[in-house]
Formats: C-alpha cells, sequence, structure tokens
C-alpha cells in the first residue's frame, strides 16, 4: 500500500509539472488511500471513539469529493 501512495505522488508530481495544472481527482484519490492505508492498519483496542469518528468522516468526504469531482469531469467530457 505505501508503494502505490509514493507512485500516486509521484504521479502527481510529473502531471503537475506536465501540464502546470493540478490534478485534483487523482490528489484526493491519493489522500483516499492514505486514509484507507491508516484504517486499514488502526488498532481498535487503543483508540477512541470520538478519533474513530472522525477518520470516518474524514472518509466519507473524500469518497464524496471524489465521486464529484470525477461526475464533473464526465460532463465536461462527453
Amino acid at each position: 500500500m505505501a508503494v502505490l501512495i509514493a507512485v500516486g505522488i509521484f504521479i502527481n508530481i510529473r502531471l503537475y509539472l506536465g501540464s502546470y495544472e493540478l490534478p485534483i481527482q487523482l490528489v484526493v484519490g491519493t489522500a483516499l488511500m492514505v486514509i484507507c492505508r491508516k484504517v486499514i492498519i488502526l488498532d481498535i483496542d487503543k483508540v477512541t471513539p470520538s478519533y474513530i469518528f472522525s477518520i470516518a468522516a474524514g472518509v466519507i468526504a473524500l469518497g464524496v469529493s471524489y465521486w464529484l469531482i470525477s461526475k464533473v469531469k464526465s460532463q465536461d467530457h462527453p
């Protein structure tokens, strides 16, 4: 999973340097992958309910953001 995150960051940098525009969908996708990795390695016995709630809110926010970005992007390019 760490390798996928590193590859995603590398692709972000390469795309940004090549076109001078930030690939928002790729950035949000990489952030979603990072937070999902955090959920996978989370030790449930050692965290508080508010920490779990905040991670869940982050996953939902990033998921909705990714969905909205992909929906807008698909409307731009029929």
